[in-house]
C-alpha cells in the first residue's frame, strides 16, 4: 500500500518558505485555482470529485476552474501550499497550525471533512493496558499525529513522555518494524495500523476513538484568496457535499465511488471500507455545523496548541501556546488577536446547509 504522510514538521523548516514565498499571485479577476491533496482515507473524496466531474460541474456553476492536484508526499503538498504554489491543500488541524499558520500564511479550514475515529492507535505486543507501556521504547514518527496520539494516551493514563522512550521511525518503515522482535510498542495510523494488527499478539491499548474530534482532516485554503474570491469557497463546498451524498448512499453509485477511492489509495473496496469505519465523516453540512461548535473547537485546539508549543513546533520565538490567533466558528478569536493566522470559518457550510449554494 502507498504510505501516507500525516506529519508535523518543525516550524523552523516551514519558516524557510516565508522568506522566499511569493504566494499565489492574485491577478485582477482570477478564474483559475488549484488545490493539492494527498493519499489518506479522509482525503480520497477529492480524487472522486476530480474523476467524476463533480468538481468541474460546481466550478462551472461559478464560472471558475478548480484544479485538484494529487501530491504523493503529504508534507510536500502543505509546504508547496505554504510557499504559494497552491491555493489550498489537505492537512490535519495540527499541521495547519504548525506549518502554514506558524509560517505566517493566514489559512482557513474551508472543508473539515472528518476526524480520526480509530485510524490512529497505540499498539503493544502481548500487553493489554497503557500502564504496561511504562519504561518501553515506543516506535513512531516523531512530531507527527502519532506522537500527539501517544502524548494524549500517556496523559489520560497518568503518565508522561518521561516514562517512555520515543524511537523515531518513518511511516514507510514502521509497519515492517513492528513485525520484528525488537519492536514491542508502536504508535501508527492506517493503513500501517491494519498491517500491525495482523501480528498475532498485537493489542490496541489506545486509539483515537478516545480523543474524538481532536485529529481533524481539513482542506485549508488561503484566507485572503477565499475572501477575495468567495466563488471558490462556494464551488468547493458544494462539490464536497455532493460527493458526500454520493458515497454515503445505499446505491451502486456509492459502491463505484468507494471502489474508485480505494483503488486510488492503493487498496480495494473492502480495505477502504475498513478505513472508513475508523473515520468519522461529516456526511452533511448540518452534521458538520452541529459538531464543530466553538466550544468543541476551542477544547480541541487547546490540546493541539499545548502539544505543539511543548515540542517547539510554534517557532523558537514562541513564548506561549497561544502565540497564533485562531478564529473560532462563531467569529471570536482565541489566542493572539494581533496574529490571527488560522480560521474555522463556516460561512460556506451554512450556505450549503441552507440550500443557498
Amino acid at each position: 500500500m502507498k504510505s501516507m504522510y500525516r506529519t508535523i514538521t518543525a516550524t523552523a523548516l516551514a519558516a524557510l518558505f516565508v522568506l522566499g514565498a511569493s504566494f499565489v499571485q492574485a491577478e485582477e479577476d482570477r478564474t483559475k485555482f488549484s488545490l493539492a491533496w494527498s493519499i489518506y482515507v479522509g482525503f480520497m473524496p477529492w480524487a472522486y470529485m476530480d474523476e467524476s466531474g463533480i468538481m468541474d460541474k460546481w466550478a462551472d456553476k461559478y464560472d471558475i476552474e478548480v484544479d485538484l492536484v494529487k501530491v504523493n508526499d503529504y508534507i510536500e503538498a502543505i509546504n508547496l501550499y505554504t510557499a504559494g504554489e497552491f491555493d489550498g491543500a489537505t492537512m490535519t488541524n495540527m499541521d495547519m497550525l504548525t506549518i502554514p499558520s506558524a509560517s505566517g500564511v493566514d489559512t482557513t479550514a474551508l472543508i473539515t471533512g472528518d476526524f480520526s475515529n480509530g485510524n490512529d492507535a497505540v499498539v503493544l505486543k502481548g500487553r493489554d493496558s497503557m500502564q504496561d507501556i511504562k519504561g518501553m521504547n515506543v516506535y513512531l514518527l516523531e512530531l507527527s499525529v502519532s506522537h500527539y496520539t501517544l502524548a494524549r494516551a500517556l496523559e489520560m493514563a497518568g503518565l508522561s513522555e518521561r516514562d517512555i522512550t520515543v524511537v523515531n521511525t518513518s511511516d514507510a518503515d514502521i509497519a515492517t518494524a513492528f513485525t520484528t522482535d525488537d519492536v514491542q510498542a508502536a504508535t501508527l495510523w492506517n493503513p500501517q495500523l491494519q498491517t500491525a494488527m495482523n501480528e498475532p499478539d498485537a493489542v490496541k491499548v489506545f486509539d483515537s476513538t478516545q480523543i474524538p474530534g481532536e485529529i481533524l482532516d481539513i482542506m485549508g485554503v488561503n484566507s485572503d484568496t477565499l475572501k477575495k474570491y468567495p466563488e471558490l469557497g462556494k464551488a468547493v463546498t458544494g462539490a464536497w457535499f455532493e460527493a458526500m451524498s454520493v458515497m454515503h448512499a445505499d446505491t451502486e453509485q456509492a459502491i463505484a465511488a468507494k471502489t474508485l477511492m480505494g483503488e486510488a489509495s492503493g487498496t480495494d473496496l473492502n480495505g477502504f471500507e475498513l478505513q472508513l469505519a475508523a473515520t468519522h465523516m461529516f456526511k452533511t453540512a448540518q452534521e458538520k455545523l452541529d459538531y464543530l461548535t466553538t466550544k468543541r473547537v476551542r477544547e480541541t485546539m487547546d490540546f493541539v496548541t499545548k502539544f505543539s508549543f511543548q515540542h517547539g513546533l510554534l517557532g523558537a520565538g514562541a513564548q506561549s501556546p497561544d502565540v497564533i490567533g485562531i478564529e473560532l466558528p462563531d467569529g471570536s478569536i482565541w489566542g493572539n488577536e494581533s496574529n490571527v493566522k488560522m480560521r474555522y470559518d463556516l460561512q460556506f457550510v451554512r450556505m450549503a446547509a441552507e440550500g443557498k449554494l
